[in-house]
């Protein structure tokens, strides 16, 4: 009897999306509704493994609302950074509970990294970006192992730093989409009222957009959504969505790609 042929064991190392992909979903979904997008992504499975990154901050009931409509089950990460604000913490509860999401997960920054960087919790004062780095990015980043893609929150009209938002792109493989990319502030406020959603409970206090506690400043009027964000220091972003470069994707039959013997 022959000897049945043994079983390879293959890695397989390619990207779950190329830049390819987030261009076909692109021009798919132009014109698309939001709820209608969102709906079609998760019942085709279109985005494979997803699951919705929320800092639960002024504007994310809008989003975290759109993707309950559509599927309650996809996962909802929040990172909790061991700075935030009690009022960030006890909005999250509501919009979970509110919302119904069956799949809440909140991933923090490694102890043995922190007692290591941050000893005396004042590295936001001196380093913010290596204080985001260990708090923030590296957490996040456990977070999304395993995943094909995440959806996130950013809008264009938030900063000159986000402008031109595509809803879908690729991120080191993995498919970003940006399902609030082209909604200005005007269509969020007409969301909120017309769904009555809650509001976060700094907001009215000037809090415009809210992340860690000390990192975080009421916005002046006419100032940029985003100005009290990292008040007096060169940075914009927290470094989880810093600018990527999309994945080529590697033609065989071009000559720059042929063996050279």
């Amino acid at each position: 009897m022959a000897e049945a042929a043994r079983a390879l064991d293959i890695i397989d190392a390619r990207p779950a999306f190329t830049q390819a992909d987030a261009d076909a979903l692109n021009a798919r979904f132009e014109g698309v509704g939001t709820l209608d997008m969102l709906k079609s992504v998760f019942a085709e499975g279109l985005a494979g493994n997803v699951a919705v990154v929320s800092s639960f901050g002024t504007e994310s009931a809008v989003l975290l609302h759109l993707v309950a409509e559509a599927d309650k089950s996809v996962p909802v990460i929040f990172v909790d950074t061991l700075k935030m604000f009690a009022e960030t913490l006890a909005y999250r509860d509501t919009l979970i509970d509110a919302f119904g999401f069956t799949d809440s997960r909140t991933v923090t920054p490694i102890a043995d990294v922190i007692a290591k960087k941050d000893e005396t919790g004042l590295r936001w004062s001196y380093d913010p970006d290596g204080c985001c780095d260990i708090r923030k990015v590296e957490p996040l980043k456990r977070a999304k192992d395993g995943l094909d893609a995440w959806i996130s929150g950013r809008k264009a009209f938030q900063s000159v730093t986000r402008q031109n938002l595509p809803r879908f792109e690729v991120e080191d493989g993995r498919l970003k989409i940006n399902p609030l990319g082209d909604w200005t502030k005007d269509d969020l406020e007409a969301y909120f009222a017309e769904h009555a959603l809650p509001r976060h409970p700094l907001e009215a206090q000037g809090y415009l957009s809210i992340g860690c506690e000390p990192c975080t400043s009421k916005v002046l009027p006419g100032e940029d959504p985003r100005a009290g964000r990292w008040r007096g220091w060169d940075k914009v972003e927290c470094g989880i969505h810093s600018p990527v470069t999309p994945i080529p994707v590697v033609d065989p039959e071009d000559p720059a790609n042929m063996p050279v013997f």
